[in-house]
């Protein structure tokens, strides 16, 4: 950040929000039209140092991130939508953070001030040439088509049955990993649901590479399968373990269970009774299932984006820019060597795996 935003940053009156995600807002007016104050909002963002996310015809989101003495991370999403000269920005607390100490006023207020000292860097002619520049970027005016293109890697027929296989086996590991460590008392609520996402995630990251299969929709109803097959195979490898440890009758898995039921569960030398259960069961489930949605779609992202060089995805993309039908862009793909049907789906998936990264960047 410039000395002189810094040092106006000291000099802001702070405006506290209390809420369970604070926020504050505030409006100015701009005499430049939409498309000039979505690029000085982007040099602004720039030399503030925060982190640009997203931005559209008519607004443009950025992150301000925080260097600790461990790690960085985001603390605040600032926001900003124009219409009709009317800007209204807004700074929103990530975290858990309920007061904010009047951070989100100060992270607004600098961005409207940063802003107007841009606007003044540049005079009428300045402001028309920014304008150009801009419209000559968003239409791409100034790529060349290139005369070749790096070719395609042989076709592989994407195959659902390696991550299936795959999967089923790696829940049944990781179940029995996972009841020889809860039978030692080594479970912490949290730290294993995202150990056991970790797992399967990594697992399944290379059974897609090896199947080349990416349907995001059946992966993560696979994954689903996977979480479930985990935690149930767990609760059977501790009645294997329990029966083998203490040379016991068989009782039966489903007795076992209902015993389990009876006795209740308990944390910190209070039993919680068999509603302890049912808490512990969802809690596993639906922590493991929010880690592993958000993982494997990363994971999935970076896949089809890698394996399409980034030279065919630009020419698509192009293409795509300029109007064209998707069976146009397949004839313009096929000019030059891309002809396979997968591959050029491939190249598709490639152009949504960038909208993904960007879908990504935004949660909050």
């Amino acid at each position: 950040m410039k000395n002189i935003f810094t040092a106006y940053e000291d000099t802001i009156t702070k405006k506290h929000s209390i809420g369970f995600t604070p926020k504050y807002r505030e409006e100015f007016r701009t005499f430049v039209n939409e498309t000039l104050f979505i690029a000085i909002a982007e040099k602004t963002i720039e030399k503030l140092g925060w982190d640009l996310v997203y931005k559209d015809d008519h607004s443009i989101e950025a992150k301000r991130k925080d260097v600790g003495w461990m790690n960085e991370r985001w603390t605040e999403i600032i926001t900003a939508n124009y219409k009709n000269g009317e800007v209204s920005v807004k700074s929103e607390s990530l975290g858990n953070e309920i007061w904010d100490n009047g951070k989100n006023s100060k992270r607004v207020k600098l961005f409207i001030y940063a802003y107007q000292e841009t606007l003044k860097t540049f005079n009428i002619q300045a402001l028309k040439d920014l304008e150009k520049e801009i419209e000559r970027k968003n239409n791409w005016d100034d790529y060349l088509i290139p005369e070749t293109l790096p070719q395609p890697r042989s076709v592989r027929t994407p195959n659902i049955m390696i991550p299936l296989i795959g999967g089923i086996c790696s829940a049944l590991i990781i179940g029995f990993l996972f009841a020889l460590l809860s039978m030692k008392g080594l479970y912490f609520i949290g730290l294993f649901e995202f150990l056991v996402a970790a797992a399967l995630v990594f697992t399944m990251k290379y059974l897609i590479r090896f199947s080349n299969y990416t349907d995001l929709t059946k992966l993560l109803y696979l994954l689903g399968g996977m979480i479930l097959l985990t935690y149930v195979s767990n609760e059977y490898f501790q009645y294997e373990i329990i029966l083998n440890t203490n040379n016991l009758e068989r009782i039966g898995f489903w007795n076992f269970l209902k015993i389990r039921f009876l006795h209740g569960f308990t944390v910190n030398k209070i039993n919680l009774g068999w509603i302890g259960w049912i808490i512990i069961w969802i809690v596993q489930l639906g922590l493991t299932g929010l880690f592993v949605y958000f993982r494997l779609v990363s994971a999935l992202t970076k896949y089809v984006i890698e394996r399409v060089p980034a030279e065919v995805v630009d020419f698509a993309f192009y293409h795509v820019v300029k109007n064209k039908s998707e069976e146009e862009i397949r004839a313009e793909l096929a000019s030059k060597g891309w002809s396979q049907v997968q591959s050029q789906n491939e190249v598709f998936e490639a152009i949504g795996g960038h909208q993904n990264v960007v879908a990504l960047s935004r949660i909050k």
